[in-house]
């Protein structure tokens, strides 16, 4: 491949976030030894940024090196640099000394959002999660538009299985990005976790009018799928009569009627019609989803 269409390559996967650590590395590499870097002018620079994080990924360090001597030198004290430096130094360094460069830098720059994230992700990888979790709840104090950050804290709790602490966490989330139908699901989902079942439903039928509205006769897929699912796992366990719900949440009207809704439509999604335009992949599972559906 051709040192234009390498960079043609890596610039499409900066505008689509894509990491590709392996393959940025494969194509950047060569770029770099090609001194094809130089023929970017500005966008050098988003590329050095971009290789060396994914040569960190792939553990070549000389090559992350060779880019933040570059980066170094054309933005001495840069915060961003400064981040990516800290970033390699975590590959290398003791947890304690990366900390301790992280904390200099917030001392230097106490709204350095991004130092502050570094520390969090440090003390939740080395097990310490009480003080991630004081950590980020002082951060979101900060940054309270932060969704990434409200997402992690909820992350956390979901893994330490406090979930009601999680759906606070995500509470927020809905506030910051209401029209984000991910979120709610997720909101949903870690419901019915906590065994709010009222709340799931609800929350799950939110998902459903944010993304069918009219197209109620579209096949469900992804999202879609996912949210009635959720639907009629809450509303078979609700008519066998679990309804205990911590938000006080009303168990919605025509009970009998959204179960057989979610019915149908998990049905749909996994006939035999819809399954073949997958390739036929799955028949079992297909056929699994059908026998659970018509026994309850």
């Amino acid at each position: 491949m051709s040192v234009a269409a390498s960079l043609q390559k890596l610039a499409n996967f900066r505008i689509h976030n894509t990491r590709a650590s392996q393959e940025t590395l494969n194509e950047g590499s060569v770029i770099l030894k090609s001194g094809g870097a130089g023929k970017l002018g500005d966008d050098a620079w988003a590329f050095l940024e971009q290789l060396a994080l994914a040569a960190i990924d792939v553990g070549r360090l000389d090559v992350a090196d060779k880019c933040l001597e570059q980066l170094i030198a054309k933005f001495p004290g840069s915060p961003r640099v400064e981040i990516l430096a800290g970033i390699r130094m975590e590959v290398s360094e003791a947890p304690a000394t990366v900390l301790q460069y992280y904390d200099e830098l917030l001392e230097n720059d106490s709204a350095n959002g991004a130092a502050w994230k570094r520390k969090i992700a440090i003390f939740r990888r080395v097990g310490q999660i009480d003080k991630a979790v004081a950590e980020l709840s002082q951060f979101l104090d900060t940054f309270y538009s932060d969704v990434e950050g409200w997402l992690e804290l909820a992350d956390i709790y979901s893994t330490c299985s406090q979930y009601t602490l999680a759906l606070q966490a995500l509470s927020h989330v809905l506030l910051l990005a209401a029209q984000n139908p991910f979120y709610t699901l997720q909101f949903a989902e870690t419901a019915y976790t906590a065994n709010d079942l009222p709340l799931a439903l609800k929350t799950a039928l939110v998902v459903i009018d944010m993304c069918e509205q009219d197209e109620i006769q579209r096949v469900p897929e992804g999202i879609l799928i996912r949210a009635w699912w959720t639907i009629k796992l809450c509303s078979k366990r609700l008519l066998a009569g679990s309804s205990v719900s911590a938000s006080h949440t009303d168990i919605p009207k025509h009970l009998n009627l959204i179960d057989e809704l979610a019915t149908e439509r998990v049905l749909q999604a996994y006939s035999a019609a819809e399954m073949e335009k997958r390739d036929g992949k799955d028949a079992a599972g297909r056929g699994l989803v059908s026998n659970w559906m018509t026994a309850v």
